[in-house]
């Protein structure tokens, strides 16, 4: 069940930027926080990148910085009206993860923040496989999104971040093998990449040339 301050925070888009601003602190700021999934990546102009579950587009603002082929895309139309405004150098598509309208192999990157904990678990075994279908063999599938802490300090702050705006599905997410659940759909995967006293992970995936 959704609570009052999440639909308002995604029905104005001034509380929501200023929700992801102060919960980037932990991080260093919202402009590190957007860039953590993208670091260690060998872009160049003609990298084709997804920047999937796109939201009003914060992280795509620093992919259309490194690649000339940047889509973003959404279910909400509402959030991609806000991505075509705030970062007109991509191309949107309205689309549900789970469904993506592209072709098999289009992509060398997906990428995606803080979007995963939305959705229910046969959702995300759904969107991986979508994930493994576009993208290029050798291709990288790289997500930042919530862990849990493995500082007990940042337990109290993650719990109330969650009760307040988030659904339990963010609560599932952290129970969630997510190195496993993607090994299982043929990416290799490294450990994750922890941040905020353990309470973000970074996880990369490199697909296999033996495809789903």
């Amino acid at each position: 069940m959704a609570t009052i301050f999440r639909d308002l925070s995604y029905r104005y888009q001034w509380l929501y930027d200023s929700i992801s601003s102060v919960a980037a602190l932990t991080v260093g700021g919202e402009q590190r926080f957007r860039q953590l999934a993208l670091q260690g990546l060998t872009i160049n102009p003609d990298t084709r990148i997804l920047d999937l579950c796109c939201g009003s587009g914060q992280a795509t603002a620093f992919l259309v910085k490194l690649s000339h082929h940047v889509t973003g895309l959404d279910a909400s139309p509402i959030s991609l009206q806000r991505a075509k405004n705030n970062v007109p150098d991509a191309t949107y598509i309205e689309a549900w993860a789970e469904d993506m309208p592209f072709e098999d192999n289009t992509f060398d990157v997906v990428h995606t923040s803080a979007a995963l904990h939305e959705m229910e678990l046969e959702q995300r075994r759904k969107i991986i496989q979508e994930v493994n279908r576009v993208l290029k063999p050798g291709g990288i599938f790289t997500l930042v999104d919530f862990h849990p802490p493995t500082n007990p300090l940042f337990w109290p702050g993650l719990s109330l971040f969650f009760w307040l705006f988030e659904t339990s599905t963010a609560w599932e997410w952290i129970k969630t093998d997510v190195v496993g659940l993607l090994k299982e759909n043929g990416f290799d995967v490294g450990r994750p990449v922890l941040y905020a006293g353990g309470s973000l992970q970074v996880v990369k995936g490199v697909l296999g040339s033996s495809k789903l």
